[in-house]
């Protein structure tokens, strides 16, 4: 097997390990017995897998980039954000019941699947799908990934409503991005 998607399959067997860890720690704080060990390895198993990504982009491109990890790194990527953002927005990890807002959550996932019906509107149509990124989703990647940690690392005596409401500029920043990249690809040429 490829050494960039040996790394990718570590990082999808991390994300259960970061649900049920985290929906453990959760519990054990509405327990009032707060079990740190499992915040430790739930954050940890986010952490490697979050930064595995770097990992595996670095070996594909020392190594050969193939089929399959074209098609699991970034459905990795995608499953961890939305596996954190579900799990956070339901399991509290503080005393103060902080959580990810719901509305986030949901306004995440109708731009994820709003992307991807963009994208299968333009191959049904008999267009080439061309997938060009842009800083405005990569940024808005940095400030999911931040808001997650705010709530993960506790180390912000804020509710993490702050940090989602950036999230949420960006996510509609980068929504418009896509749509407006979608209308440019569904033009006559």
């Amino acid at each position: 097997m490829n050494p960039a998607n040996t790394v990718t399959i570590i990082r999808i067997l991390l994300i259960p390990v970061f649900a049920l860890t985290a929906i453990q720690y959760g519990n054990s704080i509405k327990a009032n017995q707060p079990l740190e060990t499992l915040r430790i390895i739930s954050l940890s198993a986010f952490i490697i897998a979050a930064t595995g990504d770097w990992l595996d982009g670095f070996l594909a491109r020392k190594y050969g980039k193939t089929k399959t990890g074209a098609i699991l790194d970034p459905l990795c990527d995608k499953v961890l954000m939305l596996v954190g953002l579900i799990v956070l927005s339901q399991v509290s990890w503080s005393i103060h019941g902080w959580t990810i807002p719901s509305w986030y959550v949901a306004m995440v996932i109708a731009r994820d699947v709003s992307i991807a019906t963009g994208c299968l509107f333009i191959i049904l149509t008999g267009k080439k799908l061309q997938v060009n990124t842009n800083w405005t989703g990569k940024a808005t990647t940095v400030v999911q990934l931040f808001t997650l940690g705010w709530v993960m690392l506790k180390v912000v005596p804020f509710s993490p409503i702050i940090p989602t409401i950036i999230a949420s500029i960006f996510t509609l920043w980068s929504s418009w991005f896509y749509v407006r990249e979608a209308l440019r690809q569904l033009q006559p040429q």
